[in-house]
């Protein structure tokens, strides 16, 4: 499966993932793997990161955490426009870059990049999450890097119900425990 995005059933009840939209950027036979892009954690991203007093940090210094799944919440997963190379992340078709590097994340910063900071992922293993998608706990659109950069948090998932010609309150899936 190519990188997509989640969206989890308006009848989801699981704790970790109602109401979430989550970009899964590696799916294959040994799983999938992915963060949720539609949850801002209460915290600024500079007051969680040690980084060397000589990183000029303003550009980021309003900017929140996100949350960005149940698996190591203390680890980090940037998500930008700027190029990563194959050795240190991932690059997306849709222009956008991945990596959980710590040293990718400072140079992105000292560049003054386009980023955002995700704790913890979420992780599917091998063939999990198309039971969790046959059982009807999620749905599924295409990746934009509009989701994840221009759309505001809080419209990111009704607008990929949207993708589909559907909203929570006109699609009826059976309850779903993820």
């Amino acid at each position: 499966m190519k990188p997509t995005l989640l969206i989890a059933s308006p009848q989801m009840r699981d704790t970790y993932f109602e109401g979430t939209l989550v970009l899964v950027w590696r799916h294959d036979e040994t799983g999938a793997l992915g963060v949720v892009i539609n949850k801002v954690m209460p915290h600024d991203m500079l007051e969680s990161l040690e980084l060397p007093d000589d990183l000029d940090t303003e550009p980021y210094r309003q900017q929140k955490l996100w949350w960005g799944g149940p698996v190591e919440e203390q680890s980090g997963t940037v998500l930008t426009l700027a190029e990563i190379d194959a050795e240190r992340g991932w690059l997306l078709d849709e222009g956008i870059g991945i990596s959980r590097s710590m040293d990718v994340l400072q140079e992105l910063m000292a560049k003054h990049e386009r980023l955002e900071l995700c704790l913890g992922y979420a992780g599917w293993g091998p063939g999990q999450l198309e039971a969790e998608l046959k059982d009807g706990s999620w749905l599924w659109t295409e990746v934009s890097a509009e989701f994840v950069f221009s759309l505001p948090v809080e419209e990111r998932y009704g607008a990929a119900l949207a993708t589909l010609g559907l909203t929570p309150q006109t699609l009826w899936m059976p309850p779903a425990e993820a």
